[in-house]
Order: structure tokens, then sequence, then C-alpha cells
């Protein structure tokens, strides 16, 4: 087998609290990106969506940015992590010409897949062998 290739890709500023995320985070850690794309497109939160445009950003970095071929099937999340973003401050009106504020909480997350370089055909090395002599 081959070695290991490593991508990522961050989502910033979903605006969507990280706790609320998390949760949705949590249902694909550990696994590999084509059962956890079925997993969130069947998932009903609306923190799916943007996990999932994650993960297939960071399975397209892996694809595309590596000088080797990886195997799409070998490709699995290695690490998922959902941090806080920015902090809009917003005001609520209250009785008496009051307002109240409160913040809006957005969420970061990072995503990083790995996947196996694809093993050479030994027929292709036979070929080229024979070629040679």
């Amino acid at each position: 087998m081959g070695s290991t290739i490593f991508a990522h890709a961050y989502e910033k500023g979903v605006d969507i609290q990280p706790r609320k995320t998390n949760i949705v985070a949590s249902l694909v850690r550990d696994r590999y990106v084509a059962d956890a794309i079925v997993i969130l497109e069947n998932t009903p939160r609306k923190a799916a969506k943007a996990v999932k445009k994650a993960i297939e950003s960071a399975n397209a970095n892996l694809l595309n940015n590596s000088k080797v071929s990886i195997d799409p099937k070998s490709i699995r999340i290695s690490r998922i992590v959902v941090t806080t973003g920015t902090r809009m401050r917003r005001y609520k009106p209250a009785s008496r010409g009051r307002a109240l504020p409160f913040e809006k909480i957005s969420s970061n997350i990072f995503v990083e897949v790995a996947g196996d370089e694809k093993a050479k055909k030994a027929t292709d090395d036979k070929k080229a062998e024979k070629e040679k002599k």
C-alpha cells in the first residue's frame, strides 16, 4: 500500500451556533467521505449543509492538489473541529425604550481528510520491464 496523504479545508463564518454545528459534525467524525455525505444529505439540520460543504471542499483539495493519484474509496475524515467564529453584537427592543444586547455567534468548521496513494498495478510494471529488454 502507498503512503497516506492529507488535505484540509476551512468553512468560516457559518451563521449557526458552534454547539449546534458540533452535533452534526460528531455524526460524521472518523467516517469515510462517501458515507459522511450520505448521512449529511439525510440529516434534517441547518448545519448539515455547511458541514457537507466543508467535507466536499477538503475532498476536492485532496484529489486535485496532491501530486500523486489517490484512491477515492479510501478517503476518510481524519479530523473535524468546530470552533466559535466572530460574534456580532445586536440589540433587541425592550419595554420603556430600552435595548437589550445579545450576540449572534458564528462557527468555523475545520475538516481534514486522509487518503491512501493508489497502488500501481504489477502488470504495468512487468510490461515496462519487457519493453526495456
